[in-house]
């Protein structure tokens, strides 16, 4: 089983569909595709790399990402996908980490890599007449490879300490390609895969289930998320789908709006990542209509933990609508969901614990961190770290992060149910809950928040909202205003950097 199989049949059942495009210009159709990236795995093996080595990719998203990935796979070697606005010394870490023999990056991207960590590393220019020699060569079919052989290893965005590689395998990849189509969205002719968002994240991941499918991939012009871009390429290239963080989809949806468009063209866009807020949602659905599926899922599960379809988001007569808003949905058809408390004893339904999963979409492991592997998939289940909770239709609702969890006076606070109710105030564009310390209580809430151009934000009405809709003490006891929540290069809040901003306990506050 290589996951590179799945060009070569695609090239050969629909050998004349257009596959890779660069904007709305045609760059070539699925013969080439397979052409070229057979070309390019024969001349990694003639480099002298062997199935197993690590090869990674430092590119902003391009149409040579994609060829590359099918080159690498058809040569059986292990992809190593590293976001490109990392600072140099963490790219060289991954790059030593992995122990990759050959890096493809762009001039730009790679002249400052330091030494150490970088120097054993060979460096393929994918702007270069090199690169593009390398595809001349004659084509080499997929080297056989296991399904528990190691396709894709991703860095995980190392917030608690150093990055992890987490493993993933051909089956894992395959598995997360079939629950797109059993649990996320059909794949017709002519439908386009959008890549808006980081390719060496989740959203070039959904690549494989398009190349299943024979369908187009377009990279913005931009190279990135633009929303006018997307707009007007939706309008013009039709049957789009795209991947896309909650706030992408809000900066979208925004746009959209003072455009007076409804997102014409744009089949689907799933979303994920972060937290999308029940009254984001339901603005971006009362924008553009049932164009969206929400999706949940980790770098050690990647997109296939649980799935709220377009069905169960615009289903507005099911009595528990909102509460199906605020859920990610039902397990995803590879997986198993379990609540389970802190002994990985199951909970009942409607008690929170932490998420467990397990199923052939979940990683192999952690690359060379036996230990952690050990920890994290002790008892055969994978230990998410999030805080959730089951209802009995089988949905799951993600409170927090584990480390997100709240702690005053004994008693337990998800800042997410914070952030929803002061979302509902008129004036929030954006808001982060966090603890801090307290001499007293252990912690006390504090909010950030962004607010709306125009607005001016009264801690009393904050308040006041917080009091009608939540218990006293889960209020935060300081509003603190910012421009912008900082954000990850996937577009997540921060809250580690929040944190940093007030470290220092409030001994003279006292617990209303």
């Amino acid at each position: 089983m290589n996951i590179a199989q799945l060009l070569v049949r695609s090239a050969q059942v629909f050998p004349d569909r257009d596959a890779v495009l660069l904007g709305e210009r045609v760059l070539y159709d699925y013969s080439e595709f397979a052409r070229r990236a057979g070309a390019l795995g024969g001349a990694l093996c003639g480099m002298g790399l062997v199935p197993g080595d690590r090869v990674a990719l430092l590119l902003h998203n391009c149409a040579q990402y994609l060829e590359i990935l099918y080159g690498a796979w058809c040569a059986g070697l292990v992809v190593v996908p590293i976001n490109h606005k990392l600072h140099p010394r963490e790219v060289a870490y991954i790059l030593a980490d992995s122990g990759s023999r050959l890096l493809f990056s762009s001039s730009e991207l790679g002249q400052d890599l330091p030494c150490d960590g970088a120097d054993t590393v060979q460096l393929v220019d994918a702007d270069s007449g090199a690169y593009a020699a390398l595809l001349t060569g004659a084509t080499v079919p997929p080297v056989p490879r296991e399904p528990g052989d190691l396709a894709w290893l991703f860095y995980t965005s190392g917030t608690t300490g150093r990055p992890k590689g987490v493993m993933q395998t051909h089956r894992n990849l395959l598995t997360m390609a079939l629950c797109y189509f059993a649990d996320v969205d059909t794949v017709a002719p002519g439908d386009a895969s959008l890549y808006a968002a980081p390719m060496s994240h989740g959203a070039g991941l959904y690549n494989i289930p398009h190349v299943l499918a024979g369908a187009r991939h377009v990279i913005p012009v931009s190279g990135g998320f633009e929303p006018d871009e997307i707009l007007a390429l939706a309008r013009g290239l039709r049957h789009v789908s795209m991947f896309a963080a909650p706030t992408m989809v809000k900066r979208l949806v925004e746009q959209a709006t003072a455009r007076g468009e409804d997102g014409d063209g744009i089949k689907t866009i799933v979303y994920g990542g972060g937290p999308m807020y029940t009254a984001d949602i339901q603005q971006a659905v009362a924008v553009m209509g049932p164009r969206f599926v929400q999706i949940y899922g980790q770098g050690e599960c990647p997109m296939a933990i649980s799935a709220l379809s377009r069905t169960h988001l615009t289903d507005q007569h099911h009595p528990r609508h909102v509460q199906r808003l605020s859920s990610v949905g039902v397990a995803q058809s590879g997986v198993e969901i379990r609540i389970a408390d802190g002994d990985g004893v199951p909970l009942p339904n409607g008690e929170s614990g932490e998420i467990l999963v397990r199923g052939d979409a979940v990683m192999a492991g952690y690359w060379g961190r036996p230990e952690d592997t050990a920890q994290t998939l002790r008892g055969g289940w994978l230990h998410t770290g999030d805080i959730g909770a089951l209802d009995g239709d089988g949905f799951l609702s993600l409170k927090d992060r584990s480390k997100d969890l709240i702690i005053s006076g004994g008693s337990n606070i998800y800042p997410r149910e914070v952030e929803e109710v002061l979302l509902q105030h008129p004036g929030v564009r954006e808001v982060a809950v966090v603890g801090r310390p307290h001499s007293e209580w252990g912690e006390e809430v504090l909010a950030y928040v962004v607010p709306k151009p125009g607005h001016t934000l009264d801690p009393a009405e904050l308040d006041a909202l917080c009091l009608t809709h939540i218990a006293r003490f889960k209020r935060p006891r300081q509003y603190l205003v910012l421009d912008e929540l900082p954000k990850n290069h996937y577009g997540k809040v921060l809250k580690t950097a929040l944190r940093d901003l007030e470290p220092s306990p409030n001994p003279r506050r006292q617990q209303p």
